[in-house]
This record gives structure tokens, C-alpha cells and sequence, in this order.
């Protein structure tokens, strides 16, 4: 409703005219319409006002059937029938809703929807309703719950809404352009621009959108693009309202006159078919509102403010017999509506009055309509008797009182759990008689078994261990079911989520909540995170690795130390070992133990994983301890009582390494004495099937001094003699490793009897203080035993056999004395660092690695990890020690007591590290960063074929060498690896199962400030050794050969090399200038302080917008034209730089935000128009006309 021409004080309501409403009547009002009504001091009537007297009603004519008071003296604005149910809702000029159910017009629901502003429109949907006022959209259910409030720009003044799909809908206003809003994710989908401002009218066919505007034209728009298709100029003055039935499209108005606008008694019709105007329908009345009333012909309703309706053909004539008027208690009518069905006519009046109209006297609104909901009424005191003989009679008809006391029907979670049954195996003479044709078996029938029936035994043999035999299922597309099966929710598989954009929206801090990193798994072979976590977590090892830097292009102990140097960098952001993992595939040993797996065995988990992580601890160790032999032993970290060991050792070697006596015996008499070194030791279980009780301390010690019968070579009989063989301990390590060899059943149960013969020893030691505790994590602490220590609850004594400390001594005869160690023995026998001197020493538990078994998910591996004092102080600022489970990035606190628990069925032991107390006083734990200022300095190609014509880059002088706080422009370039896995769901939507595998393949860096600044002092192509699938050439600018060393003629070098310039510049505290570093920081496998980088795609982006690429931000802003053809990592750092400067520029150095967003505002536009596309030269020129910048320096 546009009113313009028409008194402006009737547009306006003033609270302030009704805030001491009398119940004296007005004049105006009608006496029989507010009989029995009660007006409160504020003057808004509490009830429905129905009319009292009957109203007959002619079939087939429009008659008043009800009046309402929707709220008293407060005009009506804006009135709709419900689409969806028998209902009329009513908005007012204060901003308040009501809703009348039926022909009755019986109140449903009223609420206020805006404190201040006027409703100007409102829209059913079958959820709830839309109510638009001048800058809010608010989704409110039916009864007046919030379902979401949008709240649009404060310069907004909107004054219409249409409805294009179920999701989907258009707001236009007094501005310039109309806005698309998703209702599914509640945003901004797209701004259309309008040539003629001031859409106050929207309407719908299958051809066109129709638009209403104030200045009296009506346009008509693609449905598709919203361009304009026609356009009609149909008053000189103003648009009052328009309707579109057929082919006809029939508007009322204003013309322009002398004295101003004066309402105009010509209805304008045109033809959509031939696009043009009709003859104009002359009508009695002065025309405001106009509807299509299409029952047996396509008749025009035409009403009048005054209360004048009429009835016409819009090819016709108007006949003054067809008036009848509307008698409103206010002296005008605001708004008009029509039902769905055409029977009924709603009309509000200015002073909050509703009047129906109807041609039947039992309307309905809508054709179909669904069963409107009510609030139920209390049925406590009109209960239906209930006749016990009936035994399908719900026993629910009885109301239960609230009561506190446990209900009959609540049973135990133990009794109520469900318990599926597994399909029996297939018989095994089945298997053996089996003939296979391609992947179909053929085996004749045992006859065995009742035709078409299986026994089921009642309680499942689920204790049968065997963990290769699981049948993978794959977890893609199924929802969890967490009570099928045992494993508990933060031990299962962690798996990233991918997104269209990536992994940046995935919530990696739902999963760590602490300031310790996690590890990615989605990258190959990373089954080792774990053990990265806990060699981490040794602090010794943690600071030797980080001293150590080799010239060996793929060193696993530099890859090593760089990874941890992002764990400490990190603030509970996840990281990702690709680089270590990378050199970890190029070593021959690896693959050739079998730890390199490949894809698909480490999706589906074919590969036994508790003995591979077992092989693959043995191999780091060894391979650590290599690689820390080729160099010399730092002056920091030789022992604090002087020398070690001897030439050839390493640290590694004094921290794990462990000497060695093995002797063996032939029945001849003849012995052989060997020395040697372990690493690391296996578990050897006993062949007891009695139910002994053994302690671990026990097994440890017999799998230290291990005894066995073995065929050997016997010298002095010289042939191969049955011999006993032993192994005697000289020496003690700092780390005892343990490799526990839980690979079949056999050792399964010997680990679940002790524990179970542990728990009943302990129920004995502690008495009945635990017989009746509940496991409860309150109440962990708070019994204690008549010594005073602390008792654990039962829950925390099952399935515990291992201890938390070993004491291990040598004895004079040379022999090895273990036991386990507790408070108790603490208590007895005082500090064991007193004792050390006699070679007494205690071993505390520091981490156990653990094979979770899940036939859904093929298996995992977990960590649990006890993380010192001074990780502690260095994260988070507090000196304690506390138990971690380390799930990938997953990353939980736990209780000690679960880090010993193993249920067999689910959770194996496979790794344990025990280490020496008061370990870190033992070494100098100071790091001293190997990267020095030199990795920066001129180094010699790889690749054959250069020359120094080829150089694209300046390296630095020793006068140049960068300072905290200078700026250097970044860009990097990358090749796949590996294509992305996806699968296509059966709605049509794309899920990635596994993101593409990108590899570095050129790092440019330029000078950010100087005399050269824009000339790269680093532009380095890395050399690989992996297969490369697509070389991204339009994206990246890499060809195929630039990656190779014998016909490259680029500089090539090592990614080690490359990455250590990169590692020295970010030590040193410069800042990156570039655009999208986020990414390439990631695929560098590089952790960069958030304080040390200036991302232009983010300094030039809006909240909730779009990123806009660095073709269209150079255009823009610089009027430059880049990445023509291909990419050019040179030219894209340069630009970065140079759109820092006009940021710094535009936003006045940050201190100007609210100008710098006004120039994203006309960033924004622009893009939309030009659809983020740089037009060509021929065919548009840049949108500034002269250069932000002089020209860098060229080579």
C-alpha cells in the first residue's frame, strides 16, 4: 500500500495519542460491536469481539460475517490469510500480531514482533510466519516462538516480500536493490541491482517477477537472472497497488496534477502476451486496492479507503449496481486480502478493526487446509473410567503424580541394554570343500544343519581374540550406533569432515579443548601419530631432536625436530607430519620392514596395526640413533658427570640403549659370551594355562633375562647343537621400551586373567571400603584406607594388571631384581633418588600405546600419555603433571587409572614406556636453534641445465639480511600429488572422503621494503622424488620437466633447503605478506605465528562474504591485470605487497575502519556486477585510471 498523495499523519501512529485510552466510547465506534469487551488503562481490548447478532448471508454474494478488534485505535497495516491453516493474521502499526482462527475469527495468538517499526508484510509458511517490517525479517512459529530474527542494515526501509520457492525470498524496499535471503541457512544469497528504486509491490507468475515501484512503473524480470525483460509506465504520479491473473496484469494509482497527486479513476490493464496497454477500465470508486477474484470469471475487486468496493470485468465495463461498502469503525480502510479459496475478504480499518466478508456462511480459507494445533486443556478432572477387564486398555489413560522414588518400570541400564546377535561363522567343511569360480563359491551341503534355520547361542563367545580376522566395514555414509558395540566415543577413528571449504570450518577445538597439538591423520602411513606424540613428550628427546641439523636431505631426525617445533609453536591447533612422513617413505629400511602401507590397506585396516606400530617404534629408534651417530655429540647434552660414552654413541643410544650379555651354552659344555645393545625389549608371556598369578614385574624381568632352547652353530662340535640360551642386563637404560606382542588370543587371555586375578587380590588388600563404591568420578578421592592413602574405586581397579612404577636393581651377582613399586613402598622405603647411588633405580609409567580394535572403522591407534611439569608451564602456565589421551586431534584429559585399563576385547596394549625418575635433572635441557643466517645465502642448483640467464632471483647480502618486523611478500605453488576421493551421495551432493595430496613445488619470496624492494631474494622449484598426477600448469605455472634435475633449467633444490630459509626468516620475526598464506603454510608444512602474518584476503573481506581473488583485488585497486595465461609466483608476491600498501593507505595505517569499510561496501558491488570477473582489455578498462603504484624494480 503506497501512501503517498494521501494525508501524512494517516501513515503515522503516535502511542502517545492512545496511552490514557478511556472506556468511554468513541463516536466513531459502533455500540453493538464492543459489547461485553474489556479495555485495560493502555486501551487494548484482551478478547475476541465476535458480533452478538446473527448474520444472514447470501450464497454467491460477498456480506459481512464477522467484525474484530484486532487492538483499539491502532491501525491495522497489513492483513493475510494463512496459507497453510483456517487462520487471518493481522499486523498493526505498533508493530504487534494477531491471529483469528475461522469464520468466527476467534482469537488464536498475539505477540509483539517489533518494538517501534510498523508490520508492512506478512508471509505463511508451513513452519511458522514471516513478518517483514522497516529493517527486520522475523520467523515466528504460529504461536509466537522466535524461529530467527534477521536484522537488516539500519539504512534499509523495506517495504515488501515474495516468496519464490520453499527456501528462498526476496525483500524490496525505498533502495536501489533487492535482496535474496536463504531461509535454510538464514543469509544474504545475492543483491540485485533496481534501475528505478523504490519497490514498495513484488508478484509471481511462471514468466516474470512484477515489481511495483513509487514512481508508478511496473517492471517485469527474468525469473532467472532478475534483469529487467519490460517495463510499464503506468501513472504519473505514484502506484497505489497491482494484480496479475492470466494474461492480464491490472494496476490502480496516482496522477500527477496541479495540486498535487490525485487518486487516478482509470485502472491501467495490459496484455502480457503482446506487451502493450489496454483499454483503460474506467471504475466508481477511488481505487486503493485491486485484487484478481478469478471464480467463473477473472473479476477485478476494487476497493475504495473510503470503504467503496467494487466489482468489475477488467475487459469490460464498470456497472455502479455492483458497489457495496464496507462500514469501518475508523474513517479508513488500510489494508485488503483474499483468501486462497476466493470466499472470503478481509479488510482493516484505522482504528484496528477487522471486518470479514464471505459468499457462504461457512467459509473455508483454503482448499485444503490442515488441522490447526490448540493448547490442550486439562483433562485431570474429566477422566475416563477404566474397565480393568480390558486387557488392551493403555494403563497411560492414568496420570502418575511427579514423584522423586524409583518408578517399576525403570529398569537397570544392564538389563534394558540391547544385544544383537552375530551371524553364526560358516561351517568349516563348508570352507574346506569350497571351489571358487572368479568371486563365487560353490561347496556342497554338509547336511548338518535343519534346513533354513541357524542356532543362536544366547551369550556370544565375543572373548575370541583375533585381531586380523575382522571383517571391515566401511564408516562412509553410516550413522554411528554406539550401542552395537563397545568402544567408547573418544577412542573410536577420528575422521575430518570436508567441506567446500576445506578443512577451515571443521571444528578442531570440539576435539582439544587443550593448548597441546594434535596431529592430522588423513595423510599417508600417519598410523605413527602417536608415537610422535610420545616422543614428544619426552623432554631429553623433545630437545636433542630439536639441536640436531644435518645436511642429509631427507633425515628423519630434522623432520623430526621441525615437527616439534610446530607442536610447541602451536596453541591447540592441529598439525600434520607430511614432511616427516615424506622423508619417512623415501627410507629403504622402512619399506622393506613393511611400515610403508598403502592406501587402501590403511583405510580399511587389513594391516595388523598393533605390530606395526611395535616395528616401526623399533625402527625410529634405531633410526634416530643412526642419524644422531653421523654428528658430533653436542657439549650440551654429554651427561652431567662428564662423558657417556665412547666414539660411535649417540644420546639416543645413552637414553634408550641398553648393553647386553648373551651366552650360549651347548651340551657339549662349550659357551660363547657376546655383548650387544637393545633399544628396546618384547614381552615373552610364560606357557601357564593353570591360572597362575604372575606379576608384570615378573614377566618383564624374564623377558629382559630371557632364557630359551635354540638350534645354533656349535664351534667346538662344529655343527648346529641344541643350546640354551641366555641374556644377562650390564646396564640399565634411562627409557625402558616395551613392546608388549599382544598378537593373538593366546597372549589376549593371559593379559585378561592376570588382570582379573589383580582385581580380586585388590578387593581382598582394600576389604569392604570398595565392595559397595559406585564408580563416580566425585567420589575417586574421597575414601581413604586405614594407612591414609588414597583407594581406588572398583570401577577403576578392572582390567588393570600393569603398575604405575618398577623398581630395578643390579645385583652383586650381576642379576636383575624388578618389582613393582607404589605409594606404600614410597612410604616404607623412602625417595628412591637416594638409593640411586647403590644402583637402585625407579622406572614411573609415562605412556602406553594401545591398539583399539572397531570392525567398523578397520582399528586405530591411541595414546596415553602422562605430559610433564614443564609442558605444562610452557602452555599453559601451571607446574603439574597430568594423564592425556592422544586420539589424532583428539586430545582429552583422562584419569591415570584408564591409562593402565585394557579391556581385551576392545583396547590391546601394544607399546609401553616406562622412564627413569628425576630424569630431566640428568640432562642440559636448553635449545639452541641450528638454523642459522647463512641457509639465506647463495647455494648452487640442482638442476644440469641452468645458467645464469635463467636466474629469476637476487639472493641477499649480508647487509640485507632481514630484521624483526620487516615485511617479506610469500607465494607458493603446488603440484597433486594424489586426486581427491569423493563420493556422489544419492541426493546429488558431493562427499570428500579423502582431499587431494598437494606438494610444494616453487617458494618465491621478495624484498617487502629497501631500495629493491619487490625483487625476490628466493624463488626456488623443489625437486621430488614422488609421482606427480596433474602439475596444475594453468594454476601453478609448472610444466612437467621444471621438477627435474636432469632437464630442468630452473634452480632447483631440496625441500629441506627451501624449508629451512623459510624456518630462519620466521625466527627471526619477520612478518609474510601475501594472499591465501594460510594454505600454502599448511602444504609447506610450516606453523607461522598469526602475529607474523598479513593475509590480503582477509584484510580485504567482509563477515559472512565471499574471499575475492588477487586477479580481481589487483584490478580493482591497482589497475593491474595478473595471471594471464598461467600463474607466476613472482608476480603474485609482488602484488601482495603492493595491495598491503594501498590497505595501509585506504585505512589509514588500521586507525580508520569505518572509511576502509566503505571501500569494501563498493568492492563488494563492484564484484557482484562484474560478477568477480576481470573483464578483458578490448573489452573494459580497469576501473581506476592511473596506477596506485610506480612500477617495482624488474630483474
Amino acid at each position: 500500500m503506497n501512501f503517498e498523495g494521501l494525508d501524512p499523519g494517516l501513515a503515522e501512529f503516535n502511542p502517545a495519542m492512545h496511552s490514557t485510552l478511556d472506556p468511554v466510547l468513541d463516536a466513531h465506534l459502533n455500540p453493538n460491536l464492543l459489547q461485553n469487551v474489556e479495555l485495560d488503562p493502555e486501551g487494548v481490548a484482551l478478547e475476541a469481539l465476535p458480533v452478538q447478532e446473527s448474520v444472514h448471508i447470501m450464497e454467491g454474494v460477498y456480506s459481512e460475517l464477522h467484525s474484530v478488534v484486532a487492538e483499539v485505535g491502532v491501525p491495522v497495516s497489513v492483513s493475510h490469510f494463512d496459507l497453510h491453516e483456517e487462520m487471518l493474521w493481522v499486523g498493526s502499526h505498533g508493530g504487534h500480531a494477531t491471529s483469528f482462527f475461522g469464520p468466527a475469527l476467534e482469537r488464536y495468538s498475539s505477540f509483539q514482533v517489533n518494538g517501534s517499526d510498523d508490520i508492512r508484510q506478512i508471509q505463511s509458511l508451513e513452519n511458522g510466519i514471516l513478518f517483514l517490517t522497516k529493517n527486520n525479517l522475523k520467523y515466528m512459529a504460529r504461536g509466537g516462538l522466535i524461529i530467527f530474527d534477521y536484522l537488516l542494515d539500519e539504512c534499509e526501509d523495506m517495504h515488501s516480500l515474495l516468496l519464490t520457492d520453499n527456501s528462498t525470498l526476496l525483500i524490496g524496499g525505498l533502495q536501489n536493490h533487492i535482496l535474496e535471503i536463504d531461509l535454510n541457512t538464514v543469509q544474504e544469497t545475492q543483491k540485485y541491482a533496481v534501475e528505478t528504486p523504490g519497490v514498495t509491490i513484488m508478484r509471481q507468475t511462471n514468466r516474470f517477477f512484477f515489481c511495483g515501484h513509487t514512481s508508478g512503473k511496473v517492471s517485469l524480470r527474468d525469473l532467472r537472472s532478475f534483469k529487467v525483460e519490460h517495463e510499464f509506465d503506468a501513472f504519473s504520479g505514484s502506484l497505489s497497488d497491482f494484480d496479475v491473473h492470466g494474461n492480464l496484469l491490472a494496476a490502480c494509482g496516482f496522477s500527477s496534477r496541479l495540486t498535487g497527486l490525485a487518486c487516478d479513476r482509470f485502472l491501467k490493464v495490459y496484455d502480457l502476451r503482446m506487451m502493450r496497454a489496454i483499454t483503460p477500465l474506467q471504475v466508481h470508486v477511488d481505487p486503493a486496492f485491486l485484487r484478481f477474484i478469478p471464480t467463473y470469471t477473472s473479476r477485478l475487486a476494487i476497493i475504495s479507503q473510503s470503504g467503496q468496493c467494487q466489482f468489475c470485468e477488467p475487459t469490460g465495463l464498470a456497472n455502479p449496481a455492483d458497489i457495496f461498502h464496507v462500514n469501518p469503525v475508523g474513517p479508513l480502510l488500510m489494508t485488503f486480502d483474499v483468501s486462497a479459496s476466493k470466499q472470503a475478504l478481509a479488510f482493516g480499518d484505522s482504528e484496528g478493526c477487522v471486518h470479514l466478508w464471505t459468499d457462504s456462511p461457512e467459509p473455508s480459507f483454503n482448499p485444503y487446509s490442515r488441522e490447526t494445533e490448540f493448547a490442550l486443556p486439562c483433562l485431570v478432572d474429566s477422566l475416563p473410567p477404566l474397565d480393568w477387564s480390558q486387557d488392551l486398555l493403555p494403563l497411560s489413560l492414568i496420570p502418575v503424580p511427579l514423584t522423586t522414588d524409583t518408578l517399576l518400570s525403570d529398569w537397570p541400564a544392564a538389563n534394558s541394554a540391547p544385544a544383537p546377535r552375530r551371524a553364526p561363522p560358516v561351517d568349516a567343511e563348508i570352507l574346506r570343500t569350497m571351489k571358487k569360480v572368479g568371486f563365487i563359491g560353490y561347496a556342497p551341503n554338509p547336511r548338518t544343519r535343519l534346513r533354513n534355520q541357524i542356532p543362536y547361542r544366547l551369550k556370544e563367545s565375543d572373548s575370541e581374540f583375533d585381531n586380523f580376522s575382522q571383517v571391515t566395514e566401511s564408516p562412509i555414509g553410516r550413522e554411528e550406533e554406539p550401542h552395537l558395540h563397545m568402544v567408547s566415543k573418544k577412542y573410536r577413528k577420528v575422521t575430518i569432515k570436508y567441506s567446500k571449504l576445506g578443512l577451515e570450518d571443521f571444528d578442531f577445538k570440539h576435539y582439544n579443548k587443550t593448548l597441546f597439538a594434535g596431529l592430522e591423520p588423513h595423510i599417508p602411513n600417519a598410523y605413527c601419530n602417536c608415537m610422535i606424540q610420545v616422543l614428544y613428550f619426552l623432554e631429553p628427546v623433545r630437545c636433542l631432536i630439536q639441536n640436531h641439523l644435518c645436511q642429509k636431505e631427507f633425515c628423519l631426525a630434522c623432520e623430526l625436530g621441525f615437527l616439534f617445533h610446530m607442536l610447541d609453536l602451536s596453541r591447540g591447533d592441529p598439525c600434520q607430519g607430511s614432511n616427516f612422513l615424506r622423508a619417512f617413505r623415501t627410507i629403504p629400511e622402512a619399506s622393506a620392514l613393511g611400515l610403508i602401507l598403502a592406501d587402501s590397506d590403511e583405510a580399511s585396516g587389513k594391516g595388523s596395526l598393533a605390530r606395526l606400530i611395535q616395528r616401526w617404534n623399533r625402527f625410529i629408534l634405531t633410526q634416530l640413533h643412526q642419524d644422531m651417530q653421523e654428528l658430533e655429540v653436542p657439549q650440551a647434552y654429554r651427561a652431567v658427570g662428564g662423558s657417556f660414552c665412547s666414539s660411535g654413541a649417540s644420546v639416543i643410544g645413552q637414553l634408550f640403549s641398553c648393553e647386553m650379555e648373551n651366552c650360549s651354552l651347548c651340551r657339549c659344555g662349550s659357551e660363547t659370551v657376546r655383548a650387544s645393545s637393545t633399544l628396546l625389549f618384547t614381552l615373552s608371556y610364560p606357557e601357564d594355562k593353570t591360572g597362575k598369578n604372575y606379576d608384570f614385574a615378573q614377566v618383564l624381568k624374564r623377558s629382559i633375562c630371557l632364557e630359551q632352547n635354540t638350534q645354533a652353530w656349535c664351534d667346538n662340535c662344529e655343527k648346529y647343537q641344541p643350546t640354551i640360551q641366555t641374556r644377562n642386563i650390564r646396564h640399565l637404560p634411562d627409557i625402558l621400551v616395551i613392546n608388549c606382542e599382544v598378537n593373538s588370543s593366546k597372549e589376549a587371555d593371559f593379559w585378561r586373567l592376570q588382570a582379573e586375578v589383580a582385581f580380586k587380590i585388590a578387593v581382598k588388600k582394600f576389604g569392604g571400603e570398595i565392595k559397595n563404591k559406585e564408580f563416580t568420578l566425585a567420589d575417586r578421592k574421597e575414601p581413604r584406607s586405614p594407612e591414609g592413602s588414597l583407594c581406588p574405586s572398583m570401577e577403576e581397579l578392572k582390567n588393570v594388571w600393569l603398575p604405575f612404577s618398577l623398581r630395578m636393581m643390579m645385583t652383586k651377582s650381576r642379576g636383575l631384581d624388578v618389582c613393582s613399586w607404589n605409594d606404600e613402598d614410597e612410604m616404607q622405603w623412602g625417595p628412591a633418588r637416594a638409593e640411586e647411588e647403590h644402583g637402585v633405580y625407579v622406572y614411573d609409567l609415562m605412556a602406553t600405546v594401545v591398539h583399539i580394535l572397531d570392525s567398523r572403522t578397520g582399528g586405530s591407534l591411541v595414546a596415553h600419555i602422562k605430559v610433564g611439569e614443564t609442558y605444562h608451564q610452557r602452555k599453559e602456565g601451571v607446574t603439574h603433571q597430568q594423564w592425556y589421551l592422544f586420539n589424532d586431534f583428539l586430545i582429552e584429559p583422562i584419569d591415570k587409572y584408564e591409562a593402565v585399563q585394557f579391556d581385551m576385547n576392545w583396547k590391546v596394549p601394544a607399546i609401553l614406556y616406562y622412564v627413569k625418575r628425576n630424569l630431566n635433572s640428568r640432562y642440559n635441557l636448553n635449545i639452541k636453534n641450528p638454523i642459522e643466517a647463512n641457509v639465506l645465502l647463495a647455494e648452487a642448483s640442482l638442476a644440469r641445465k641452468q645458467r645464469k640467464t635463467h636466474t629469476t632471483f637476487i639472493p641477499l647480502m649480508l647487509n640485507e639480511m632481514p630484521q624483526v618486523g620487516d615485511l617479506v611478500g610469500l607465494d607458493a605453488e603446488f603440484v597433486t600429488l594424489n586426486e581427491e576421493e569423493a563420493e556422489l551421495r544419492s541426493d546429488g551432493t558431493k562427499s570428500t572422503i579423502k582431499p587431494s595430496q598437494m606438494s610444494v613445488a616453487r617458494i618465491t619470496c621478495v624484498r617487502g621494503q629497501g631500495p629493491n624492494e619487490g625483487i625476490p631474494f628466493i624463488d626456488d622449484y623443489i625437486s621430488t622424488q614422488e609421482q606427480v598426477v596433474d602439475y596444475l600448469t594453468q594454476y601453478s605455472g609448472i610444466k612437467p620437466g621444471d621438477l627435474d634435475a636432469k632437464i630442468s633449467s630452473k634452480h632447483l633444490t631440496t625441500l629441506k633447503s627451501t624449508y629451512l630459509k623459510l624456518r630462519f626468516l620466521i625466527d627471526i620475526g619477520v612478518k609474510f605478506v601475501g594472499h591465501g598464506l594460510q594454505k600454502d603454510f599448511r602444504v609447506i608444512n610450516l606453523m607461522v605465528p598469526k602475529d607474523q602474518v598479513l593475509d590480503t584476503v582477509y584484510l580485504f573481506h567482509m563477515p559472512r562474504k565471499r574471499m575475492i581473488s588477487l586477479r580481481f583485488l589487483a584490478w580493482y585497486f591497482l589497475d593491474l591485470k595478473i595471471q594471464g595465461e598461467t600463474h607466476d609466483s613472482i608476480e603474485d608476491a609482488r602484488t601482495a605487497l603492493q595491495l598491503y600498501r594501498k590497505y595501509l593507505e585506504l585505512s589509514k595505517n588500521g586507525t580508520e575502519p569505518e572509511s576502509f569499510h566503505k571501500v569494501l561496501k563498493g568492492l563488494y558491488e563492484k564484484g557482484r556486477k562484474m560478477d568477480w570477473k576481470v573483464p578483458e582489455p578490448e573489452n573494459q578498462t580497469s576501473p581506476k585510471n592511473t596506477a596506485v603504484f610506480p612500477p617495482v624494480l624488474a630483474l
